[in-house]
């Protein structure tokens, strides 16, 4: 249904707030619905025979928040799970980041040019933390499986993408003709703690005027760091502590990392 709605949609703004087109909103629900369903796909279907850390990666590609949370609470609920969690979770922030690339790949090659080393660091640095954390603990039982719940294709997510998008769009414009690049800055580290999909998307596609792909490419760095700090917080949280404390440890520093590249290139 999400493919034959897309066609039927004005390309034209329907409103003065936003520069986001209707077919613009939908074609972005049904990029990223595509991605989240190929992975939910293989982790149904592939994955359980295919050992944790697949599972995990997999993870990375649906949703990095989603496999944390999942992954801490297996580490409390199980000790001998912890090593694996840990590895887990950083394993999913790395795939994070190639995700977004990917996502903005699609829409606006220019700035996925601007965001290519960036991005490419963050998840090198990230992946080759989780092959020393794999180095250090045992390996995935085959058996363990990360399991993230419903068809990521099914009309109500699909429903709350759009409302998402729709919103932080106008919030997007709102706040960069009253504040200005700043003020997008501030609405990325809060748009963090929620779904940063939508939020990516509108930028790549021009939801914001008068900014350069430098600043565009900032604010996208400080809402994937924003976020990792709220996977560090669930990471914590639900895993009760020090069961996955080195994982939240590097979510942490990653996120440093990441603000600072977002105000080193900001003003490029």
């Amino acid at each position: 249904m999400t493919g034959i709605i897309l066609p039927l949609l004005p390309s034209e703004p329907v409103t003065t707030l936003t520069s986001i087109t209707p077919r613009q909103a939908w074609l972005a629900l049904v990029v990223v619905c595509t991605l989240s369903y190929a992975s939910y796909l293989a982790q149904r279907y592939w994955a359980p025979t295919a050992g944790g850390l697949w599972t995990a990666a997999l993870g990375g590609l649906y949703s990095s928040t989603a496999t944390t949370i999942v992954l801490a609470r297996r580490a409390k609920a199980d000790e001998t799970l912890r090593p694996q969690a840990q590895v887990g979770i950083t394993l999913a922030t790395g795939i994070m980041y190639l995700r977004i690339l990917a996502i903005v790949t699609v829409f606006n090659l220019a700035l996925a040019y601007r965001l290519a080393i960036p991005l490419l660091a963050l998840s090198l640095a990230s992946l080759l933390i989780c092959a020393l954390q794999y180095w250090l603990s045992r390996p995935f039982s085959r058996s363990e499986r990360v399991s993230l719940g419903q068809n990521p294709l099914e009309l109500g997510a699909a429903t709350i993408f759009a409302i998402l998008f729709i919103i932080i769009s106008l919030l997007s414009t709102w706040v960069t003709t009253h504040f200005g690049v700043s003020g997008v800055y501030s609405l990325a580290a809060i748009i963090g703690f929620t779904d940063i999909d939508p939020f990516v998307l509108n930028l790549a596609q021009g939801g914001t005027t008068g900014m350069s792909n430098s600043a565009l490419a900032a604010a996208i760095l400080i809402a994937a760091s924003s976020n990792n700090i709220l996977k560090a917080l669930y990471a914590a949280v639900f895993a009760g502590g020090r069961a996955t404390i080195f994982s939240a440890a590097v979510l942490v520093l990653l996120a440093v990392a990441g603000v600072i590249i977002a105000m080193t290139i900001g003003g490029g």
